[in-house]
């Protein structure tokens, strides 16, 4: 079993949609251990976002997710990382597939509505920027055999 860290942006939270890709997660067969509402500060946007420094939308993506609350997310299940990435979609709105969460909810790639680790290397890192080990919350899923 593997995790994955997943944020939904202030646009969703705005939009009241936060119920809506939870539940999307959920229904996958995927295991929430890991929730919080939270402002992120500058100094973690730029830690969570720091191999995009360089480029020239850097300050759009720390300006966008400080600007208000998230949700940070851990989730975990078999091949996680891989099975989040098909569910949230192509990162550009217009190659995100309808039925998928940014083909259904994102219009502008700045204006993102989730982030998703890309691999299980980047799900670690990103876990540690915003939980503590003790906020994981890892427990028996006795409904598992159906999934």
């Amino acid at each position: 079993m593997t995790r994955c860290y997943t944020m939904l942006k202030p646009g969703v939270v705005n939009r009241r949609l936060v119920g809506e890709v939870i539940s999307r997660l959920e229904k996958k067969g995927l295991k929430l251990i890991g929730l919080k509402m939270m402002n992120i500060t500058p100094e973690m946007a730029k830690e969570h976002y720091a191999e995009h420094a360089e480029k020239p939308f850097f300050g759009e993506l720390v300006s966008y997710i400080t600007s208000g609350p998230v949700v940070a997310m851990v989730w975990a299940g078999d091949d996680c990382v891989t099975l989040v990435r098909k569910l949230v979609g192509a990162t550009k709105p217009a190659e995100a597939a309808p039925g998928t969460i940014r083909g259904d909810f994102c219009i502008h790639t700045n204006m993102n509505v989730i982030h998703a680790s890309d691999s299980d290397a980047s799900a670690e890192r990103e876990i540690k920027i915003f939980f503590k080990d003790e906020e994981i919350i890892d427990w028996e899923d006795a409904s598992a055999i159906y999934f």
